[in-house]
């Protein structure tokens, strides 16, 4: 496996332009949203509720000014306003999500909401009569509260439940839809939904609830896999895969072995948890078994916290993705951090601490979000070296702007034109098996929990106006140029 800390990278040649390359023939272009931050609609025609309704129907200032998406980009009524941005962008994709409980209203398939079958049915036909190819996400964190009552993905039930969720979709839609997406970030979910709280649902079970709900998660990835497979791939010759995230890492300092062996972890506690069994294995990493089989024992349990998976369910879950699909936003530089914690926790385990590289600039609004463009290359020469040289897509990158937000970004292009140019070394100097890039996102959102604070759309969208008009930034305008061009003109260049 090739590790993080030692990936060597080609130097681009001298007279190397990226405005002389044409990205690959037939890259895909896109963008990306997901159904609870741009649709609304929260209860409108049959929906259910779902978590973060529940989540943001409590109040107590988990988001921004107690701020919700019950109306977000109003997308669930204006979608005709959303294919126009999308057109004026000239994008060749578009990604989007399914609201569970807007289709299935309790999770289940006992009833079926057919309201939310034909706005989705409408989204599908409107993008292939333009031309533009779906790629389409099962579950974007929007989880049916029916479900989550009866323990989301704390359950092991939920992994027949959602089998039987992403099999209903396969035969509404697979006729029409050839790329797929199981699950959206589930490290998020299990670490930021079910470790720290700080998402819905909420709730805070410091490491077991990560663990438990992370190994759900790849089983009910790799069953909807296996039924794609048996039962529609035939017919429908589409693509199933799932969204993983994760930033580059690179060690504090690079002649330290302590923080050599701090950015391993990092990588094996976030990438790796996932890509590992789903794309080598079956199987978690082995140093991140042994560091909480370890810390396990150092705490008093009688076993390791990480469930383990059995000999079937290795073969099982091996080689059940037909594409990566990366988001990346950031880079960290990794130190050690010894645990004597007596309580665990995921950070605990991992004995690694992040830390921003204060002469990076920040993305405005995203204190988090550090932009760092060669951290994407390094983390694609990774994925290439570590993970079989795989088809990738990056369904999500994007960069934020403070609310209010100018329309004339021009700082925010300067970081896309800086993605794009280790995007094509990637590909002409690695040889980065690269099919696509998506924009996190097409249109200014719910933000989870920092709520509408922060914009991250190539559209602005006017919140404070009924009519939630969407006007493009500049960066939609420079993005269309790249698009156009299948690459980076002088212009663009130049901005």
């Amino acid at each position: 496996m090739a590790s993080a800390t030692t990936a060597s990278f080609a130097p681009a040649p001298r007279g190397w332009h990226p405005e002389d390359i044409s990205f690959p023939s037939g890259f895909a272009w896109g963008a990306a949203t997901a159904a609870y931050q741009v649709e609304g609609g929260w209860n409108a025609d049959g929906k259910g509720p779902n978590v973060w309704d529940t989540f943001t129907h409590q109040g107590g200032d988990r988001v921004f000014k107690n701020q919700t998406g019950d109306v977000a980009c109003g997308s669930y009524t204006l979608w005709e306003e959303d294919l126009k941005c999308i057109k004026q962008l000239g994008l060749t994709h578009y990604r989007f999500s399914l609201s569970w409980s807007r289709l299935l209203p309790d999770g289940t398939t006992g009833f079926i909401n057919q309201k939310g079958v034909d706005y989705y049915d409408k989204i599908i036909d409107d993008l292939l009569a333009n031309s533009i190819v779906p790629m389409v996400t099962l579950y974007h964190f929007d989880l049916p509260q029916h479900l989550e009552d009866q323990g989301g993905w704390s359950s092991d039930a939920i992994t027949e439940v959602f089998d039987s969720y992403a099999q209903f979709c396969f035969r509404a839609f697979g006729d029409r839809v050839k790329l797929w997406v199981t699950i959206n970030e589930p490290y998020v979910v299990a670490k930021d939904g079910y470790e720290k709280g700080i998402v819905a649902p909420g709730i805070m079970e410091p490491g077991i609830g990560a663990y438990r709900t992370a190994h759900n998660m790849i089983k009910a990835h790799a069953k909807a896999w296996h039924s794609y497979d048996l039962l529609f791939r035939e017919k429908q010759h589409g693509l199933v895969s799932i969204a993983l995230n994760s930033d580059w890492a690179e060690p504090l300092d690079p002649t330290c072995l302590a923080d050599q062996e701090a950015t391993k972890r990092y990588m094996a506690f976030c990438l790796d948890w996932f890509a590992e069994p789903i794309f080598i294995s079956g199987d978690y990493p082995a140093i991140m078994k042994s560091q909480i089989s370890v810390m396990s024992t150092k705490q008093g349990y009688l076993s390791s916290r990480l469930p383990e998976f059995t000999e079937e369910e290795k073969m099982t879950i091996k080689g059940t993705a037909d594409f990566f699909s990366l988001n990346y936003y950031t880079t960290r530089k990794v130190k050690r951090q010894k645990n004597t914690q007596s309580e665990p926790s995921v950070s605990g385990d991992r004995e690694a601490e992040q830390i921003m590289d204060h002469s990076w600039p920040s993305a405005a609004g995203s204190s988090w979000l550090a932009v760092v463009p060669w951290g994407l290359r390094r983390l694609l020469k990774y994925i290439k070296d570590t993970y079989n040289n795989p088809i990738i897509y990056i369904t999500e990158n994007g960069f934020s702007q403070s609310d209010p937000a100018p329309l004339d970004d021009t700082q925010r292009w300067k970081y896309f034109r800086l993605t794009l140019q280790e995007i094509l070394k990637a590909i002409s100097l690695d040889d980065v098996h690269l099919k696509g890039y998506f924009v996190w996102s097409l249109l200014d959102n719910f933000e989870w929990t920092c709520g509408y604070s922060c914009r991250f759309g190539l559209f602005h969208v006017d919140f404070e106006n009924p009519a939630l008009p969407r006007v493009p930034y500049q960066s939609a305008i420079e993005y269309a140029k790249v698009i156009s061009n299948n690459g980076l003109t002088k212009s663009t260049e130049e901005l």
